[in-house]
């Protein structure tokens, strides 16, 4: 943990993880055809667990040791595992039957933990832990996708108010918009591959709670993305 934080931002950020793990839950029961029980306890456990080792290896300070290992630790022990688990149930016939069942609309509410994020990031610049370039003042818009997601889910999806075209080229923006804060998040933390920050580098991403963000909201939000515009792709080539 980083002392010099004030508490309300680790409590403000330990409970939009916890909103984060909510959101699967709500995925599993809003899907056309439910989960059993145990396969939906199985995969919030499989969650709850590789929050705990990821709170491990902050605690031991396995993210902030040798910032000069190539690639760095959060990279090959958080980042690395979550996106070969989505490539996985996109590649196997199981995985894509769970997200074919997924509820459209859910998966557009699951952006809204963006907003959430954003206003944690820009606590973190006010007290020294990220760069400007990380928040809504300085490149960073993803807090957008976050404030339309709502409306998307509620009238694009709900209301059938956005037609197919429309819901892609806001998945594929929103998707754009994860991508350039990613990018940014990982060229201003201390690494080689460091360029940006180094007056104030992004330093949060490595402790704890605030390594969930690489390692589970962040693939949980690019998770949201795939799947629907997966979604979409499928109903529009059979129209």
């Amino acid at each position: 943990m980083i002392a010099t934080l004030p508490l309300y931002l680790t409590i403000s950020f330990l409970l939009t993880t916890i909103l984060a793990v909510g959101m699967v839950s709500f995925l599993f029961n809003t899907a056309s055809k439910l989960m059993g029980k145990s396969s939906s306890r199985s995969v919030m456990v499989v969650i709850l667990l590789w929050l705990t080792v990821q709170a491990i290896l902050s605690f031991l300070g396995v993210y902030t040791e040798y910032p000069e290992s190539i690639p760095p630790k959060i990279i090959l022990f958080g980042v690395i595992p979550a996106l070969i688990t989505i490539a996985l149930i996109f590649w196997t016939r199981k995985g894509r039957s769970f997200i074919d069942r997924l509820s459209m609309q859910m998966l557009t509410y699951v952006h809204i933990i963006r907003i959430p994020v954003e206003l944690v990031l820009y606590g973190l610049f006010l007290n020294g832990a990220v760069p400007e370039l990380m928040t809504f003042e300085g490149r960073n818009f993803d807090i957008l996708a976050g404030i339309t997601a709502p409306l998307v889910g509620f009238f694009g999806v709900g209301r059938s108010m956005m037609g197919k075209l429309s819901l892609l080229c806001w998945n594929f923006i929103c998707l754009g918009l994860l991508f350039n804060i990613v990018i940014n998040a990982v060229l201003s933390a201390p690494s080689p591959f460091q360029q940006f920050g180094f007056d104030q580098p992004n330093i949060a991403i490595l402790s704890f709670p605030f390594s969930w963000l690489p390692t589970y909201i962040v693939p949980l939000v690019l998770f949201a993305h795939l799947a629907a515009i997966r979604k979409l792709i499928i109903l529009k080539s059979n129209q």
